[in-house]
């Protein structure tokens, strides 16, 4: 049924600015994936519910050569920070930053918008309910050829 998986959700659409404060606030993921994904887990959320903070890829995305899966996102970061080659410009590589309850702690996006603010130290682009469910269907049918970041802003503005 329709919203019965509905989750607080708040996201960020992919800037230097971003990539850079996660490796300042966050430093390296605590996972990586082949898809692009890089992923933190946190107890940061409001009164201390761990959060999921996951950096999405963009659709189709494609790992620059020579760069292994847990690379990826440290590589990138000292690029930016103007310690390294870069291999690809953050928006080629990811669309944006996702944060929500890690293990389906209840909240409310009020409350996640200004923890992960004080977290991360930027204000999410939007926040509200969003329904995984859904979006995690479209992204399978699409084979990653569809970007979850603006799927996520399409229903959280709309």
């Amino acid at each position: 049924m329709p919203g019965d998986h509905l989750v607080p959700t708040c996201v960020w659409s992919i800037t230097p600015e971003l990539v850079l404060a996660l490796d300042e606030r966050f430093g390296e993921p605590v996972d990586a994936y082949v898809n692009g994904s890089q992923v933190w887990i946190r107890d940061d959320g409001p009164g201390g519910i761990a959060l999921e903070w996951r950096l999405h890829p963009v659709a189709g995305f494609r790992r620059p050569a020579g760069l292994g899966t847990y690379d990826l996102f440290p590589t990138v970061a000292l690029a930016l920070a103007g310690e390294g080659l870069p291999a690809a410009p953050p928006e080629t590589l990811w669309d944006g930053l996702e944060a929500f309850p890690a293990y389906g702690d209840e909240t409310e996006p009020p409350l996640l918008r200004g923890a992960v603010t004080e977290a991360l130290g930027l204000a999410p682009d939007a926040a509200g309910l969003a329904d995984h469910r859904a979006i995690g269907d479209t992204w399978e049918r699409t084979a990653g050829n569809v970007s979850v970041i603006a799927d996520l802003l399409r229903q959280l503005r709309g």
